[in-house]
């Protein structure tokens, strides 16, 4: 089975801070998605691949664990790692520190594929999403 991994890195900005001089928290959720855009687009199925594919991927779950405060301009690794795709797709995410290793947060989404012209939820996942992570039924 393939590696449905994948890891950025992002520094907060100054406008990524609360009035307390840490990471507002809901700019993890923002790196959360920066991480799952670049895992999807590894395997080929970003935005518009999902869009031309003729289903649309909304959030329909969201859980972030606060672990730790990250602060301004602090290297962070992001990592985004689907764990479920049979009936929908599981990305879980892990935020640590990127001098110290520390964990900072960590969370996961549920998306649900929805036929784009019906808007039906699919109750499996569409072939597509299995053949672009090289995976088998």
């Amino acid at each position: 089975m393939p590696e449905l991994l994948h890891e950025i890195e992002v520094r907060p900005a100054f406008y990524d801070v609360d009035p307390m001089a840490v990471v507002w928290h809901g700019n993890y959720v923002r790196y959360f998605e920066l991480a799952r855009a670049a895992l999807m687009e590894k395997f080929n199925y970003g935005y518009e691949q999902m869009r031309e594919s003729g289903y649309l991927w909304p959030i329909v779950d969201l859980r972030v664990k606060y672990v730790k405060p990250a602060t301004l301009n602090q290297p962070l690794k992001v990592r985004a790692e689907i764990t479920e795709f049979e009936s929908r797709l599981r990305v879980e995410y892990l935020i640590t520190s990127g001098i110290s290793g520390d964990k900072v947060t960590k969370g996961y989404t549920l998306q649900v594929a929805v036929d784009a012209k019906t808007m039906e939820l699919q109750y499996v996942c569409p072939k597509i999403l299995w053949e672009r992570l090289g995976v088998s039924p």
